[in-house]
């Protein structure tokens, strides 16, 4: 696959940069770049479609005396409340695939990433057999998952014309 990384083909949209490709900001380079690799072979996709719910909020009846999240100001009691609860939006969603680009990764990415895992081989509307998860970190990476899911494709068109 002939794949030229493009560079400096960013802007600044609020406080945020974005990448733009196909008329939609994608949120880093290496998510734009999995849209280029995807449509370059045809692939169709869409990007951060859905949101999953992998943990429902939940009533905390405790006392917790802690720090703001930040780490800044007085120790005070932030218990007797509703926690809310943890959702995970995947990058890109297409037949039979979920990709999740992650350059560098956050402290709590990793955790997220179970989670979903876990909610998936727990909700009954997702089959083991239809759904290939792909985690790429760096281009090489992305232009891999490429041809797995054009393998893949090609093997689930063979099955199901037998």
């Amino acid at each position: 696959m002939s794949y030229k990384r493009k560079k400096g083909k960013s802007f600044t949209k609020g406080k945020r940069k974005v990448y733009p490709f196909k008329g939609i900001d994608y949120k880093s380079g290496l998510e734009r770049n999995m849209a280029i690799l995807l449509d370059a072979e045809g692939i169709l996709f869409r990007y951060e479609p859905v949101t999953f719910r992998v943990m429902e909020g939940f009533y905390f009846p405790f006392k917790s005396y802690e720090r703001q999240a930040n780490g800044k100001g007085d120790m005070v009691d932030r218990g007797q409340k509703k926690v809310q609860g943890i959702t995970y939006t995947p990058d890109f969603i297409g037949k039979g695939f979920i990709i999740e680009t992650k350059g560098y990764a956050n402290e709590t990415f990793p955790r997220t990433w179970k989670m979903f895992k876990n909610w998936l081989t727990e909700n009954e509307d997702y089959d083991p057999d239809d759904i290939v998860l792909y985690k790429p970190q760096k281009i090489s990476e992305c232009e891999e998952v490429v041809k797995l899911i054009k393998q893949y494709q090609n093997e689930r068109r063979t099955q199901t014309s037998k």
